[in-house]
Formats: structure tokens, sequence, C-alpha cells
């Protein structure tokens, strides 16, 4: 069940982030894709034409309003903000939806959940990327 009050997103993101960190790197990703498939969704909240404007970390949490692109920023702010994060990771508009390929799609999230899917296992055309590194100063 998704967290209805603000202090509680941020208490379980917390939990989240710290239980991730202990855990091995599939183990972990795949937390992270099934915490943020609770939240609830909607059409559409975010737009890559304003990829300048999207919110922080906390404020995305904040604002608690969720369509693909949110949900799969969540899970970007998530892997990049652990100060012990050693995945090269990215945003990625594709054929198929708003996807974070970690390791250059080794681990794929944002699909489904309880999946996390490869570039081997699926075929997809990406139209818009950006690199997790740009967002791994939020911390």
């Amino acid at each position: 069940m998704w967290p209805v009050i603000f202090e509680d997103r941020l208490r379980e993101w917390r939990q989240l982030r710290d239980n991730v960190a202990s855990s091995p790197g599939d183990v972990g990703l795949m937390a992270i894709n099934d915490w943020w498939f609770k939240a609830p969704m909607v059409n559409r909240h975010l737009s890559w034409d304003n990829c300048h404007k999207w919110p922080g970390p906390w404020d995305l949490l904040a604002e608690d309003t969720w369509c693909d692109l949110a949900r799969a920023l969540g899970m970007l702010y998530t892997i990049t903000m652990h100060p012990q994060n050693q995945f090269t990771t990215s945003l990625a508009q594709t054929s198929l939806g708003n996807l974070v390929l970690v390791e250059h799609g080794k681990y794929i999230l944002n699909w489904a959940p309880g999946q996390i899917l490869n570039r081997q296992s699926i075929n997809f055309d990406i139209s818009r990327e950006i690199d997790g590194s740009q967002f791994s100063n939020l911390g």
C-alpha cells in the first residue's frame, strides 16, 4: 500500500534506500522497482518537453502525483542518490514507455512490478535519454 501522508512516504523511501544499500544489486533494484509500483497512477503529470522543470526528489514525493515518467524519475532518484551507488543509469523515453536503464540495459526498471528486464529480453527504440549522473548531486 502506498503511504498517503507525505511524512510516511518520506520515511518509507528512506527505509527503502537504507535496505537497498545492504542488498545485492539485482535484489536492491527489484525492491526499488516494486516499491515505486505501489504509487497510484495518473495518465500524465510530467513531460519530457519540460525536463528542466522536473521536481527534485522531495518535491516529487510531496506532489504525490505519479505518471509512468514521474515513477521512473523516482526510481532513478532512489538509485542515484545513494552515496555508494556504483551503477551507470539513465532515464529513457522509449517505444515501450519511460524506462530506467541500469548498466546500459543490463537491468531495466519501470516495466512491471516484480519484473526487471534486460536489453536481451525486449526490443525497444529510445527517442530521448538523460544520463543518471545528472541527478547524482541531489543527495
